[in-house]
């Protein structure tokens, strides 16, 4: 009897410092407080009001004219120096070294973030130090360097503006949606969902990287199944726990929760567990090693019990097909 009881306290205890176990994983209803921390890409926090008003000339800016987003291209022939591409300019795409015999990658970073923060760099260098592949790097700072609030309601449109480069792209070269892959982090995960939505789901993969929580929880434009014809979320910062910045909560086909989706080996920061989720995927470009086993339950997930079937998290595959939620436990450093 004493050792049952030790155990119920035990259990007890950890189910409380592990945050709520919820049935579904599911968050919609999640309450966040109005003010909130939030990090900038270099890891900074920024004091952000949940009910701040709407910058309105960005935001009309952004809806009338999503062209102001930039899109840089790297590829093997010129992996560290970019070449602009400028939707509705046919020459700066055929006087470029794009290859459409070869994948697509496109990268969107997320709030107040550029294409020099550190997200960009890294999965590039994954993908050309291993691939011939077309690198896109999106910058959209125009947008993500609003105010919180702003940025949420901009990103539909400037997701709308990617998926439109796209559909040029592919008229311009005739390169595949079946071989574009959508990688988007915290804001930008959002964002790349609805590029994918604009596309009617056809491109191959959206990969959702610790998509934002605030805001979003309640959100129909935030990313879902439908944005892709593989949509795939790694969650590292669960946004039901005090101070998460993910969304914490099923919104893609297979949802990785690493390591509990809560915290991570190593951090003691939500900033690091949040910003695992794009060091993870980049290592699994180089080396497809962080497996996932699938979960009947949350209570599974968060007590390492899963038994199902496996699948490996992240990668380049883009024939890739899972559904349902998983946990995949990583080491503490690279490659994890």
């Amino acid at each position: 009897m004493k050792i049952a009881l030790l155990w119920f306290l035990v259990a007890t205890a950890y189910t409380a410092l592990a945050g709520p176990i919820k049935s579904d994983f599911s968050v919609d209803n999640y309450d966040y407080p109005r003010f909130i921390k939030f990090p900038d890409g270099e890891g900074i926090m920024h004091d952000v009001d949940l009910e701040a008003p709407v910058q309105q000339p960005i935001f009309d800016e952004v809806n009338r004219n999503p062209a102001n987003n930039q899109y840089l291209l790297y590829t093997r022939r010129n992996p560290t120096s970019s070449q602009s591409l400028v939707i509705n300019n046919a020459a700066s795409i055929e006087n470029s070294n794009f290859n459409p015999r070869v994948p697509t990658v496109v990268i969107a970073h997320g709030w107040l973030s550029n294409q020099d923060t550190n997200i960009n760099p890294v999965i590039r260098d994954a993908y050309l130090g291993k691939y011939d592949v077309n690198v896109i790097v999106l910058d959209w700072r125009r947008l993500a360097i609003s105010n919180y609030v702003t940025a949420v309601r901009g990103v539909p449109a400037v997701g709308r503006g990617l998926g439109q480069f796209l559909a040029f792209l592919n008229s311009v070269t005739g390169a595949p949606f079946d071989q574009m892959h959508l990688i988007g982090f915290s804001l930008g995960a959002h964002l790349v969902g609805n590029a994918g939505r604009e596309l009617k789901g056809k491109v191959a993969r959206v990969t959702a990287l610790d998509p934002a929580g605030p805001l979003w929880n309640l959100n129909s434009d935030r990313v879902n199944p439908n944005d892709g014809v593989y949509v795939e979320a790694i969650h590292t910062d669960g946004g039901y726990t005090v101070g998460g910045l993910g969304i914490g909560s099923d919104v893609a086909n297979a949802d990785f929760y690493v390591n509990g989706g809560i915290s991570q080996p190593g951090c003691l920061t939500n900033i690091c567990n949040h910003n695992n989720a794009w060091r993870y995927f980049a290592a699994t470009v180089s080396y497809n090693h962080i497996v996932g086993r699938e979960c009947s339950s949350s209570w599974q997930i968060t007590w390492d019990s899963c038994k199902g079937p496996e699948l490996n998290l992240g990668n380049s595959d883009l024939r890739k097909w899972g559904s349902g939620r998983f946990r995949a436990n990583t080491r503490r450093r690279y490659p994890y």
